[in-house]
């Protein structure tokens, strides 16, 4: 079972076996028809398609933020649509060094489903090595999805000023308050630590190795155990990296504010640093 990440030589050995679904999350936030086109025009043989808004988003349930999470019985619904079932391998891939890959990777973990990994360097190293892709859209058989949340995952707006440890997963620039080019109000959560999600990748895009990763997160959890840690960015997306690289590390499972920053700036009586 793969349950963080997979390498693309692994997914090829395994293309032919039962009860594994493929999942392409290729996505771009300038331009939301890209990923679908882009997985039109050749995609891992079997993979289904999920776009970020229709699917791993939702009209806001638990948060108000550009990507709320889409309520329980929805995801219940989505992964059975899909094939999912309790003894399904998944694996997600992207063009984005995991990005949105791991957007639904930390789903399925939320829904108590283990059996999930994120394709490490994404369908760029899948090209690179000569394996197949095909054209066209895939759909796959329907199966009877029976997770249930594990709420202890996820954080809402009510709880953030209550976590041990807060970590902003956004650039520097943006977490210092220098600019924001997407929300209303620049800054961060007060309280909030930064670390780069970006931190977590080598010079090749690829993530680094258990040791690297274990080496640089260890030290964000010298006070507090990673289970009592919460990691917010921006919408909820690029954060799950994070989330992703803790639990690859060995380090365990840590939470995600899901509003993230887009909510929290979105009432200007919550409070922001810089001020």
């Amino acid at each position: 079972m793969f349950t963080t990440l997979i390498e693309p030589t692994e997914l090829e050995k395994n293309l032919s076996t039962p009860n594994w679904v493929i999942v392409d999350c290729r996505f771009r936030l300038d331009d939301p028809k890209a990923g679908e086109f882009a997985y039109a025009a050749g995609h891992i043989p079997g993979a289904i398609y999920a776009h970020l808004d229709r699917d791993l988003s939702s009209l806001p349930v638990t948060d108000t933020g550009r990507h709320p999470l889409p309520a329980p019985s929805a995801l219940t619904h989505l992964f059975s649509k899909w094939g999912i079932n309790e003894s399904t391998q998944v694996v997600a891939y992207d063009d984005a060094r995991g990005v949105f890959a791991s957007r639904l990777w930390w789903m399925l973990q939320y829904m108590g489903h283990e059996a999930a990994a994120v394709m490490n360097g994404g369908i760029q190293d899948w090209v690179e090595a000569g394996f197949p892709t095909a054209l066209g859209h895939q759909q796959n058989k329907t199966a009877l999805f029976m997770g249930e949340p594990r709420q202890d995952r996820l954080v809402s707006v009510d709880q953030v000023s209550d976590m041990p440890l807060l970590i902003d997963s956004r650039e520097p620039k943006r977490y210092a308050g220098i600019e924001e080019p997407i929300d209303s109000r620049a800054g961060h959560i007060p309280g909030a630590v930064n670390y780069y999600y970006a931190n977590n990748y080598g010079e090749d895009g690829r993530f680094l190795t258990v040791d690297q990763l274990q080496n640089k997160l260890s030290a964000l959890f010298e006070r507090t155990k990673p289970a009592d840690s919460t990691f917010y960015c921006g919408s909820g997306v690029s954060a799950c990296v994070n989330l992703l690289a803790v639990a690859h590390a060995g380090l365990g499972d840590a939470r995600l504010y899901v509003g993230s920053w887009s909510e929290w700036s979105q009432d200007p009586n919550r409070p922001a640093e810089p001020h």
